[in-house]
Order: C-alpha cells, then structure tokens, then sequence
C-alpha cells in the first residue's frame, strides 16, 4: 500500500499557517495600528484564515487517517494560534510522518 500525502501537505500547510499568522501579527497589524493601513490585515487576513481552515481541516484528516488521539488533535490547534507553534512542532510531526513511512 501506498502512503498517504496527507501527512506531508499538513506539514506544508502547518508552515505556510504559521508564516501567515507571524505576517499577520507582525508585518499587517502594525501597518494597521501604527501607520493606518487597514488594508494590510484585510488581505493577509483573508489568507491566515483560508490558511487557518485548511490547516484545521487536515490536521483532522491526519488524526483520522494516522490514527491520532484527541490529544493531537488539540496539541494542533494550540501549535496554530500559538506564535511560532507550528514551527516548534514540525520537527514533532516530520518525525511522526517518517515513523507512519518506515511501517
């Protein structure tokens, strides 16, 4: 049998996730707040949460699919609204993703 993808285009998603939200909190609200330009966390915005979406979407795909607990499930939902979360644990999910590989 095949591998899934699934578990790689998480990943994918987790750092592009995670990329957005740190533009989003760093590049696009100060650009709103401090030099008034709300059109920066308009755009970014819409992208964190199509991003956001995704990301939720898969990482249950993946709990599903890989046969996660709840647990994991959580721990991804807190490593995508915690800054720098899903940096922190794609080291996590890229050994997880190996060991599903190897069996």
């Amino acid at each position: 049998m095949k591998p899934s993808r699934t578990f790689s285009f998480f990943r994918r998603v987790a750092m592009a996730e995670g990329i957005s939200f740190l533009l989003l909190l760093f590049i696009a609200m100060p650009l709103k707040y401090m030099l008034d330009q709300p059109m920066a966390v308009k755009v970014v915005g819409y992208i964190h949460g199509f991003l956001f979406v995704l990301f939720m979407a898969l990482a249950f795909a993946v709990k599903s699919e890989y046969n996660r607990s709840w647990a994991w499930g959580i721990k991804a939902f807190l490593a995508s609204i915690i800054p720098f979360g899903t940096f922190y644990m794609e080291k996590q999910w890229k050994a997880e993703e190996r060991e599903f590989v190897k069996s």
